[in-house]
């Protein structure tokens, strides 16, 4: 009786943290665990994105950052609900095979299945010259993240002026041709993540790292599980 009661302690303290949790390394967090009402649209979980399939290393769409990172996520979402909105995760933690997998496809000239909608505008053989794909990513430290700003009560994300991951000039933080409101939300955005720290990317208005990343040198490879 003694041995029952302690497995279904141990069990509850598995399903209060979720099994994935556990099983993070020390320093990453399971952003739902802090942000509950986070909205999460993983798309290298799914086929909905640049390349059109999953990418190796997502094998859930779970949002995984490094704990200090989700600890600066949820003063902004905090300053955000007073508004009435809050935050859509794209990505955050991206496994170094994930990398691999953009580098693979990006050597392969014919796959071009996706080029209409995340890079029209853009030759694939310039995607590695222009940055918007690298040998090496931010992600794979843990502190950089990919997200959005929606409403909180209709869920709907607010015009940015271009989609996530659309590879060009419209997606740049100076691209002049907006409308007044496209500018004013991706000030939103910019400011409310600086102010928390972290920095801007100037050609993607989606991406931020934490100016005091934990773990600067090191490039993670663990499974999103």
């Amino acid at each position: 009786m003694q041995q029952k009661t302690i497995f279904l302690i141990i069990f509850g303290v598995f399903c209060t943290l979720g099994f994935s949790q556990l099983t993070l390394p020390q320093g990453f967090t399971d952003v739902k665990t802090a942000i509950p009402d986070l909205e999460i649209d993983l798309r290298y979980a799914t086929s909905n994105n640049f390349v059109g399939k999953k990418i190796d290393g997502y094998q859930a769409e779970k949002a995984i950052l490094s704990t200090a990172a989700v600890s600066a996520l949820v003063a902004v979402q905090n300053e955000l609900q007073s508004m009435g909105l809050g935050l859509k995760f794209f990505d955050g933690y991206r496994p170094q095979r994930a990398v691999n997998h953009f580098m693979r496809w990006a050597k392969t000239p014919n796959d071009t299945i996706m080029k209409s909608k995340f890079y029209p505008q853009i030759p694939k053989s310039e995607l590695f010259k222009q940055q918007y794909i690298a040998s090496r990513s931010g992600h794979s430290r843990g502190s950089s993240v990919d997200l959005t700003i929606i409403d909180f009560n209709t869920c709907q994300e607010l015009d940015m002026g271009s989609p996530y991951d659309f590879f060009g000039e419209l997606s740049n933080l100076d691209y002049p041709h907006l409308t007044r409101s496209q500018k004013r939300n991706r000030a939103l955005l910019q400011n409310v993540m600086l102010k928390h720290g972290f920095r801007a990317y100037a050609q993607e208005w989606w991406h931020f790292t934490l100016n005091n990343e934990p773990f600067p040198d090191t490039y993670f490879d663990f499974v999103i599980q």
